[in-house]
């Protein structure tokens, strides 16, 4: 059976799951096109419905694929399709899964670990886009801390183009993100467009958490104070003082990869 009326009550209970408050509620979020499900369905979230639509393209292997991850398959039509998208141009795979565990105690780290603590990010561009760097790079552990934006946004799990399922992410206070981080040994560096620290002399290759705040409020007082602030120098030309907040994150990130893979000495 085919699901083509837009206001079908499954087409709504899809819909409904674009506000955080009824994400909440139900333990369950959304996970829109056919890469984000793929990887999902290979992590370890936990899908529980795929909604599927033929007339956008959707293969035969596509639904086999998802059916053999236990999810139920339903059949939906485009116009009802459409409705539960919040794409434009969708490609007719969506489905909903039970919500991540985000808990601080699921993180495992490695001796010497690289962390990125997103604190107050107000963007779900830059906090998606921030997973993917964070993953890329090799950091051991990504923390959102007194999160804006919560992560399982569908505009957060787009900009991480799936990332955030394979991802060792929490989410937590800035209070319990900071004690983490010191029980762990983990000294932090928060980027600040005007530190006096540039911050390729930073000892990224050890311990190291790298704190980016919101580009609208900057780091709170508390990051700030627990934090040895670094800069990223500009090249002085006019119109140009900072970077986007997800731009810095992949500097730094991918500076202190380059450290620990050559273990280079500080200069």
């Amino acid at each position: 059976m085919t699901i083509t009326s837009a206001s079908n009550p499954r087409v709504k209970a899809v819909v409904a799951l674009r506000k955080p408050r009824e994400r909440r509620a139900t333990g369950r979020f959304v996970i829109e096109g056919r890469r984000e499900v793929a990887r999902a369905a290979v992590s370890s979230v936990g899908i529980e419905t795929a909604y599927v639509c033929g007339e956008l393209g959707v293969t035969p292997d596509e639904v086999a694929a998802l059916a053999a991850g236990g999810a139920e398959i339903v059949d939906v039509g485009r116009e009802a399709f459409e409705r539960m998208s919040v794409r434009e141009g969708p490609d007719g795979v969506l489905a909903v899964a039970r919500s991540l565990d985000t808990s601080l105690a699921r993180l495992d780290l490695p001796p010497d670990p690289l962390v990125l603590v997103m604190a107050g990010i107000e963007k779900p561009g830059n906090l998606g886009t921030m997973v993917r760097s964070a993953l890329a790079a090799g950091a051991d552990a990504i923390v959102v801390a007194d999160p804006v934006v919560d992560v399982e946004n569908p505009n957060v799990i787009r900009a991480s183009q799936g990332a955030l399922f394979d991802a060792p992410l929490a989410v937590a206070s800035e209070a319990e993100t900071r004690q983490w981080l010191a029980d762990g040994g983990i000294t932090t560096f928060a980027a600040d467009p005007d530190a006096a620290l540039p911050y390729w002399e930073a000892p990224f290759d050890r311990a190291a958490a790298i704190v980016i705040g919101a580009e609208h409020a900057g780091l709170s007082s508390g990051w700030r104070d627990a934090a040895t602030l670094v800069s990223i120098p500009m090249s002085g030309r006019a119109g140009v003082d900072s970077l986007n907040a997800s731009a810095a994150a992949a500097v730094l990130l991918f500076d202190a990869a380059r450290r620990r893979a050559d273990r280079t000495p500080v200069r």
